[in-house]
């Protein structure tokens, strides 16, 4: 048993007991998040704005820029998806669950073409190109960067983001040392599937005549 637990928690040895603790808190804020999300409750907003402050924070004494910034982006797009969320769109309705249209797709594939190059020039100026793990953060900035503006404009396809995204988080966020935050995009992989078919149903009951 001991062997299994310093495979995964090895690393943590060595670590300040304030990160630790400020992660486990971060990781339980993501994943009421998630599941607020999953709920299509407005909850999503405050408990991941409180996750992704902590996650700045952290990731940025580690110099994971690219992670970091995709922080900095929910934080900004929480704010954004927040409002949203509670506009009405007529007296009694409030922004309901839509399928991406073709200029807004078109708006995605521009986001993560100019994420791929926004970080480029980030690892570029900070020379950060050191590790492989560098190249998949830049992919996964991007990947995020789509998912998040789609779930603030609450688009079904956001979830297929987050899908991909959180599939390839796993062993990165385990590589780099963050056991817990590793074992959190597994549980939020697993949410996002369910997520994705909740929404979907939401979609396919307002679209029923009445």
């Amino acid at each position: 048993m001991q062997p299994i637990f310093d495979f995964f928690f090895d690393q943590y040895y060595n670590y300040p007991t304030l990160f630790i603790i400020l992660e486990i808190i971060a990781v339980i804020f993501g994943f009421l998040s998630v599941w607020y999300s999953k709920q299509n409750n407005i909850l999503v907003y405050p408990t991941g704005i409180i996750s992704t402050l902590i996650f700045v924070y952290i990731l940025y004494q580690w110099q994971l820029l690219g992670d970091m910034m995709i922080n900095a982006y929910y934080f900004l797009m929480s704010i954004y998806g927040w409002y949203i969320w509670t506009r009405k769109v007529d007296p009694e309705h409030y922004t309901p669950i839509t399928n991406t249209t073709k200029g807004e797709n078109i708006k995605s594939v521009f986001i993560f073409i100019a994420t791929l190059l926004f970080v480029f020039v980030v690892y570029e100026y900070f020379d950060k190109w050191n590790s492989w793990t560098a190249y998949v953060d830049t992919l996964t900035t991007a990947v995020f960067f789509v998912g998040m503006w789609q779930m603030a404009k609450r688009k079904i396809e956001n979830w297929l983001f987050w899908i991909v995204g959180d599939i390839i988080s796993v062993p990165l966020y385990f590589y780099k040392g963050l056991v817990f935050t590793s074992f959190q995009y597994l549980i939020f992989t697993i949410i996002a599937i369910y997520g994705y078919k909740a929404w979907k149903k939401n979609l396919r009951n307002d679209l029923r005549p009445a």
